[in-house]
């Protein structure tokens, strides 16, 4: 068993997408528009390896910020190496997206935390 895909609400469809392909070279799917559900839209994006990340928009979406309650907490994305995420923390720092810089933590990763523009966080990890 293996994840297909995961799936994140946004209120800025282009943009989150724009930020996974400059971020992590996600390549961007087709928009697809719901004929069923007026105002649903969606894009897939495919990573170099793992699971695909389905954005999907629509009017109902609120924006929202919290910062921790029930139901997925963030996404992690292994990059291969600590020096590739010295890198990408280093540019996500640049672009003041970082939250929490590379650093060993208590239960045994190499990772930092950026987040994305909806606020959603995901760890880079070796």
């Amino acid at each position: 068993m293996r994840i297909a895909h995961i799936a994140l609400w946004t209120a800025d469809l282009d943009g989150l997408c724009r930020f996974w392909a400059e971020t992590f070279g996600a390549v961007v799917g087709d928009l697809y528009k719901s004929a069923r559900r007026p105002g649903f839209c969606s894009r897939f994006l495919t990573l170099k390896d793992g699971p695909s990340i389905e954005v999907m928009q629509g009017p109902w979406i609120a924006r929202e910020v919290l910062e921790e309650r029930q139901g997925y907490a963030h996404l992690a994305l292994s990059l291969g190496s600590r020096e590739a995420v010295d890198a990408m923390a280093a540019q996500a720092a640049a672009s003041g997206i970082l939250i929490s810089p590379a650093r060993m933590t208590g239960d045994g990763f190499y990772e930092a935390v950026l987040r994305d523009p909806d606020g959603n966080l995901i760890e880079i990890t070796v």
